[in-house]
């Protein structure tokens, strides 16, 4: 085997790794951002579903301690907020 097939097969391996590396971080980077789109949504319909309660256009049933924790939360970031001014 001469040098240059061996240098060229060699070239060709890292191209194709190289690819391999740079295709596996832009399906990252995109899965990266489903994720923070998800908790977006998430965070909507959270948002939705506390307004629906609180205005009695949905009943509390069933979600009473988790709609607890999230005033809670809400009452904590009111507290912080207030600490900082």
């Amino acid at each position: 085997m001469s040098a240059i097939t061996a240098v060229t097969r060699t070239a060709g391996r890292l191209a194709g790794d190289l690819q391999q590396s740079v295709r596996r971080a832009r399906l990252e980077g995109e899965r990266r951002v489903l994720k923070r789109q998800h908790r977006a949504a998430l965070e909507a319909l959270g948002d939705r579903v506390v307004e629906l309660v609180r205005t009695g256009a949905l009943p509390e049933t069933g979600i009473g301690p988790e709609l607890a924790t999230v005033e809670a939360k809400l009452m904590e970031i009111d507290a912080k907020s207030a600490e900082i001014d």
